[in-house]
C-alpha cells in the first residue's frame, strides 16, 4: 500500500512538471544513460539521489537550487537523478534512503557529510575542491581568512618539516570540517603577530583570532579545532547539531521560547559560564517550541519553559532541569558545577512496573532492565514503538514465540520494551537506533547480539537455538490455517 501511494504520489509530481513550467535549474539531471558521461569526467561533483514524494528531499531543493548556482560560477557542477526513475543508476550506487548526497571524483563516491542548507553545501564543496592544504602568503591571507566561518592557518617557517608533515595529515583527514592554509612567509607571520610554529583558527564569532602555541601534535590540534570551532553559545538546530555530536563533549541545552523578553539578557548571563567550562562541554540554546520533542526525549516534562538539560552524547546519559526559578542563570550555573563534580545521577525515563505478566511476552521497562542480565536465561528482546508499522505487523508471530517458550520461563525469557516510553540504560551499551531493533543475551554472558533473520518464527526459533546457551529446543509448528508463518524482511526499519 505504501509504495502505490509513492508511486501514485510520484506520478502526480511527474504530471505536474509536464503540465507547468518551471525557472530554469542549474542542477543537472542525470538518468541511466548519461550518469557516466556526465559524472565520470569531472574532477568533482555533488549529486543528490532523490525521490519526489520524499519531503526531506523537497525541503532540500531550494538550498541545492541555491547552491548549484553559487557553485556553477566556480566551475562545480551539481546533479540529480530520480531515484523514482532511474531504479538502476540507484541500485549501483547502493542508495538506501532518500534523499541521499555523494560527492564524485572523477566518478568515484565518497559520502557528503555537510548540512543541507545552501551556505553548509556552498562551504562543504568549496573545501572539497581547494587542497587539503592551500598555501597562502601575506597578499592573500586577509581574503583566506573569510573563506569560511572558521578558518585555521598554520605558520611554519620552510625549515619545519616534520611540523609540516603532521599539519598535512590532519588537514587530510579532517577536510571535510575546516579549511586549512599554511603560511611559510615569515614576513606574513610577523604582519600577524604569530610566531612559528603555531597555527591560528580565524572565526567569524566570538574572538575573531584563536591561536594555538602549544605542542606541535596533531592529536593536541584537532582538540583545539573541535573545542574553538563552535561559539560559546549559539542557537542549535539539524543544520549545526552534527559539529557538537561529533565533538563527543557533553551539550548543555537551554530550551526556551524564541520570542522570550529576557533571552538575550540570559544568553549574556551563560557566556561566562560557557568559557569558563569550554572544552568540558559546549552551550546552545534550542527553540523549545519547535523542537518540543527532543525536549521530552531528554526527559524534560515540556510543559513549560525555560528549562535545561545536559545531554552526555558519549555516555549516552541525560540530565534535565524542569525548573529553572526566577534566576535561570544561576540555576544553570549551579547545575552544571554539580555535573562536572560528578554528582548527578543521570534521568532514566521508565514505564511503571506492570503489576503482573500475564501475556505471552514479558513486558520490559527501564525500571527492571537488569532482569535483561540473570545469568541463567537466554533473553531475546524486542525494542518496539507502538506507532511502527515493522513492529505492529511482527507483533502475532512475536506473541506466538513467547508462547512456545512460555513452559521454559526459567530458562529463556522473551521481552518487549517500548524504546519511547523507557530510556535503554547506558549498561546495556547501545541504544536503539531503530524500530524494531532486536537483541538477544545468551545464557552466561553480558553481551548482546543482534537479530538480522528474517522475522519469521522459525528464524527466531533456529537463532536462539543456534545462539544460546540454556539447552531449551522447541519446534515451529504450522499456523491455524496449516500454512508456515509468514516471514518479514529484516532489513526493513522505521528510523528514530
Amino acid at each position: 500500500m505504501k509504495f502505490a501511494q509513492k508511486a501514485l504520489l510520484a506520478a502526480l509530481s511527474s504530471a505536474a512538471l509536464v503540465a507547468g513550467s518551471e525557472a530554469p535549474s542549474d542542477v543537472l539531471d542525470l538518468t541511466e544513460s548519461s550518469f557516466n558521461s556526465v559524472v565520470d569526467p569531472e574532477p568533482l561533483m555533488l549529486v543528490e539521489f532523490f525521490a519526489p514524494w520524499c519531503g526531506h528531499c523537497q525541503a532540500l531543493k531550494p538550498h541545492y537550487e541555491e547552491a548549484a548556482t553559487t557553485l556553477k560560477d566556480e566551475g562545480i557542477k551539481l546533479a540529480k537523478v530520480d531515484c523514482t526513475v532511474e531504479e538502476k543508476v540507484c541500485s549501483d550506487q547502493q542508495v538506501g534512503g532518500y534523499p541521499t548526497l555523494k560527492v564524485f571524483r572523477n566518478g568515484s563516491p565518497s559520502d557528503y557529510a555537510g548540512t543541507r542548507k545552501a551556505d553548509g553545501i556552498i562551504s562543504y564543496m568549496q573545501k572539497q575542491a581547494l587542497p587539503a592544504v592551500s598555501h597562502v602568503t601575506s597578499a592573500n591571507l586577509s581574503d583566506f581568512k573569510q573563506k569560511d566561518k572558521v578558518v585555521a592557518v598554520a605558520f611554519l617557517s620552510d625549515g619545519d618539516s616534520a611540523e609540516r608533515k603532521v599539519y598535512t595529515e590532519l588537514a587530510d583527514a579532517n577536510r571535510d570540517d575546516y579549511m586549512f592554509g599554511l603560511v611559510t612567509d615569515a614576513e606574513a607571520a610577523k604582519a600577524a603577530g604569530v610566531t612559528a610554529p603555531a597555527v591560528v583558527l580565524y572565526r567569524k564569532f566570538d574572538e575573531p583570532e584563536v591561536k594555538y602555541d602549544g605542542e606541535f601534535n596533531g592529536e593536541d590540534i584537532k582538540a583545539f579545532l573541535a573545542a574553538e570551532r563552535v561559539p560559546l553559545i549559539d542557537e542549535v538546530g539539524p543544520e549545526n547539531f552534527m559539529t557538537y555530536f561529533e565533538s563527543g563533549l557533553p551539550l548543555a541545552y537551554y530550551f526556551t521560547e524564541p520570542e522570550a523578553e529576557n533571552l538575550d539578557t540570559v544568553l549574556a548571563g551563560l557566556k561566562p559560564l560557557a568559557k569558563e567550562h569550554k572544552g568540558k562541554m559546549n552551550f546552545v540554546w534550542i527553540d523549545a517550541v519547535k523542537f518540543v520533542n527532543h525536549a521530552k526525549g531528554l526527559n524534560l516534562r515540556g510543559e513549560s519553559w525555560p528549562s535545561f538539560a545536559i545531554q552526555d552524547i558519549q555516555g549516552s546519559t541525560k540530565y534535565p532541569v524542569d525548573d529553572l526559578g526566577k534566576d535561570p542563570v544561576q540555576s544553570i550555573h549551579d547545575f552544571t558545577t554539580q555535573y562536572l563534580a560528578g554528582k548527578l545521577k543521570p534521568s532514566i525515563k521508565s514505564e511503571p512496573v506492570p503489576k503482573e505478566q500475564d501475556g505471552p511476552v514479558h513486558v520490559l521497562v527501564a525500571d527492571e532492565f537488569d532482569l535483561i542480565f540473570d545469568e541463567k536465561k537466554d533473553v531475546l528482546v524486542e525494542f518496539y514503538a507502538p506507532w511502527c508499522g515493522h513492529c505492529k505487523k511482527l507483533a502475532p508471530t512475536y506473541d506466538t514465540l513467547g508462547e512456545k517458550y512460555a513452559a521454559h520461563k526459567d530458562k529463556v525469557m522473551v521481552a518487549k520494551m517500548d524504546a519511547t516510553a523507557n530510556d535503554v540504560p547506558p549498561s546495556a551499551g547501545f541504544q536503539v537506533q531503530s524500530f524494531p531493533t532486536i537483541k538477544f543475551k545468551p545464557a552466561g554472558s553480558k553481551a548482546f547480539v543482534d537479530f538480522e533473520g528474517d522475522r519469521s518464527l522459525e528464524s527466531f526459533i533456529d537463532f536462539i537455538s543456534l545462539n544460546g546457551k540454556s539447552g531449551v529446543k522447541v519446534s515451529a509448528e504450522a499456523n491455524d490455517s496449516g500454512a508456515a508463518p509468514v516471514a518479514e524482511k529484516a532489513p526493513s526499519h522505521e528510523e528514530l
